[in-house]
């Protein structure tokens, strides 16, 4: 269930990175998931501080700002 989870998050994050989410549905639809869960998924990804926006003109979700939302560990 939890390593879905990081898989869900590292698409999403990917279709953002290359703004090729589409509208809410169509990203619910390309992760495989309800729109509902993946308004969940937003949710979770903007509380760790990913600047995640949505352009109804675009029709996809994007960063304000580059970068990309990493979940792994890193050892000192």
């Amino acid at each position: 269930m939890q390593k879905e989870i990081f898989q869900r998050l590292n698409r999403i994050d990917h279709l953002i990175r290359i703004k090729g989410t589409g509208t809410p549905s169509e990203l619910a639809d390309k992760i495989g998931m309800s729109e509902r869960s993946m308004y969940e998924y937003i949710r979770l990804m903007k509380e760790f501080g990913a600047p995640v926006v949505y352009s109804r003109s675009r029709k996809s979700y994007y960063y304000l700002e580059d970068g990309s939302f990493t979940i792994r560990f890193l050892s000192e």
